[in-house]
């Protein structure tokens, strides 16, 4: 891509897809490879060891801190089971009169949504029952039926259910619209179920690519040495390993990793399947195709920009162990198209993991030849006698946010207080201070949530949103028979035309009316 400088001189910018594979390189050099690391430590396996140290220190805190609300989602993973959530609000903001008879205290202070969701994960099944009481007003009988192989949708005001299977849905499409659609559209229904497929995705871009990479990089790219450092007041004796590639180095290994890419087509499957299940509801095929089109034709301009793509310095990554995990880290990177477009990155900062206390502070900066930046990241959280407290702060140029919470853990039930605040240079922020309770239990759960907004001018009791949420084991996930059922995608475009025209419309008509004329209710 080029643009244009005032003296007419057109320049080359920074290809953004040569930047997003380099920098997603250096992080799977520091991440999945690590995997891959013997017990025979050479400086290259220590290193890796150590990142992977790290990543499973992590990991594990999250698992004791949250056993039982990851027990619970695996129970809905492995057996059927029933949720129910329901959303209500408070207003109570003195200076708010209302206009004429409304007050709007008395639409929003009585009004509830409620969700009921069913799901069987391994039979493939789920459903979903909306209902809302809006003033007084109810409304009910809003229904999602959904497998591998159909959508099915309940309305209230007509007894079928609308049914769509997803491989009728391309021809019907190409049929209403043939400039558009090309008759291969897919709701990816399927792609809802596929979690345990997902594992595999990500085992299998560990196993070909992490593993590659971790073999290609050479034994004498490291370097390792003793030193001494200071940590959150603390000075640790620690394993400084310097890890280093060369330009040429670098670019040979990003060839490898183009060229595998290009032709592996488990690779081009699994990224195509992410992009469908985004675009879930929305079938876009073209889009997906050209998408696809264009990762190819990336990867094609990624190899022939190579060549002449600038990393003057190469990649240098230095890590300090101490106690098997990183406690301090200091990455550079700096590349561009030509000598005079060099955009560099660093991270630089450290970290202490221990078992109750986790600490750190980075700075994540750029800079080119017309302007910088930084991001700085520290917190710090703890975890003792089923007790947190955290602390976390985000800071970029003039721009702060944070987030405080505390929680307790007692006999399966959490209650919690967290904060999310927002502040910039002018002085204009806020805070989403979220409250509440959760308890789990094997084969069910219970959960309330109270969310607030406190700012200038807006006190945290003026406005409330209110949740709760109820799980349970249940026996299986009903979906209706075929009986009462109007199958859409066995229709012509014309007849569902026709039907809507004749059937769908004048009940939706008599039903909405059948609402308004009853919204009496609500003060209009």
């Amino acid at each position: 891509m080029t643009e244009s400088t005032n003296d007419g001189v057109r320049k080359k910018g920074v290809s953004k897809g040569m930047i997003a594979i380099i920098v997603a390189l250096v992080l799977v050099i520091g991440g999945s490879v690590a995997a891959f690391v013997l017990l025979n430590l050479s400086d290259k396996q220590k290193y890796f060891l150590a990142e992977k140290n790290t990543l499973d220190f992590v990991v594990e805190e999250v698992e004791n801190r949250y056993q039982p609300e990851l027990e619970w989602v695996e129970q809905t993973e492995e057996n059927p089971t029933q949720s129910t959530m329901e959303l209500s609000a408070e207003y109570n903001d003195p200076a708010a009169v209302g206009t004429g008879t409304f007050d709007p205290s008395q639409f929003i202070n009585n009004s509830t949504v409620t969700l009921t969701s069913e799901a069987d994960m391994e039979a493939k099944k789920m459903s979903a029952k909306l209902k809302a009481n809006i003033g007084g007003v109810e409304i009910d009988n809003f229904n999602v039926y959904i497998t591998a192989e159909k959508l099915l949708v309940g309305l209230p005001f007509i007894e079928e259910l609308l049914q769509i299977k997803d491989e009728d849905l391309g021809s019907l499409l190409h049929e209403m619209d043939p400039a558009t659609f090309t008759g291969e559209e897919s709701l990816n229904l399927n792609s809802l179920f596929e979690s345990a497929k997902n594992a595999e995705d990500l085992e299998y871009l560990k196993e070909e690519y992490g593993k590659m990479i971790y073999e290609e990089i050479p034994e004498e790219a490291f370097e390792t040495t003793e030193e001494t450092v200071k940590v959150q007041s603390e000075s640790l004796k620690s394993e400084k390993i310097k890890f280093h590639l060369t330009e040429d180095q670098l670019k040979t290994l990003i060839t490898k990793v183009l060229d595998k890419m290009k032709d592996d087509e488990k690779l081009k499957k699994i990224i195509e399947e992410q992009i469908a299940l985004q675009q879930l509801g929305t079938p876009a095929t073209q889009d997906i195709n050209q998408m696809m089109k264009d990762f190819e034709t990336g990867i094609k301009e990624a190899k022939a920009s190579l060549k002449d793509f600038q990393i003057p310095e190469g990649l240098t990554s230095i890590i300090w162990v101490n106690d098997d995990k990183v406690v301090q880290r200091d990455l550079k990177l700096e590349m561009g198209p030509s000598k005079d477009e060099l955009v560099a990155f660093t991270v630089k900062g450290s970290q202490l993991l221990k078992s109750e206390t986790q600490t750190f502070n980075y700075d994540l900066g750029f800079s080119d030849n017309f302007s910088e930046g930084n991001m700085n990241l520290s917190g710090e959280l703890s975890w003792k006698d089923q007790k947190a407290k955290d602390s976390i702060n985000l800071s970029i140029e003039d721009m702060a946010l944070a987030y405080d919470g505390s929680e307790t853990l007692k006999d399966g039930k959490r209650d919690f207080t967290r904060k999310f605040s927002y502040e910039d240079a002018s002085g204009t922020g806020g805070s989403l201070i979220w409250d509440g309770e959760a308890n789990y239990e094997k084969d069910q759960m219970k959960a309330e949530h109270d969310f607030s907004l406190e700012a200038p001018g807006l006190s945290q009791d003026m406005f409330g949103l209110h949740i709760v949420t109820e799980g349970k084991t249940i026996e299986k996930v009903e979906i209706p028979s075929d009986e009462d059922v109007k199958d859409l995608g066995g229709m012509s475009a014309d007849e569902i035309m026709n039907y809507m025209e004749t059937d769908v419309t004048p009940k939706f008509q008599q039903w909405i009316f059948g609402i308004l004329a009853g919204s009496g209710n609500l003060g209009f």
